[in-house]
């Protein structure tokens, strides 16, 4: 299992948006990503900073359902 990169909050709403998801929102440091599916919608906060912590990055990528490997390092 690959290590994750060191990603900002706009990294992540640029991979975010690659898998079908846009902004809805921003408020304080927050960017509020959504997409909509068939079954309904899925919404996800991002902290809009420069580093995202390991854990709140692992809570983005449960929440979207986005494969571990879009945020992995390529080494």
């Amino acid at each position: 299992m690959a290590k994750f990169r060191i990603l900002s909050g706009r990294e992540v709403c640029q991979i975010l948006g690659q898998h079908g998801f846009v902004e809805v929102r921003r408020r304080g440091s927050h960017i509020v990503m959504q997409r909509r599916t068939t079954t309904g919608t899925v919404t996800v906060p991002v902290p809009d900073h420069y580093e995202i912590r390991l854990g709140t990055l692992q809570s983005i990528i449960r929440q979207s359902g986005i494969a571990r490997s879009e945020f992995e390092s390529q080494d």
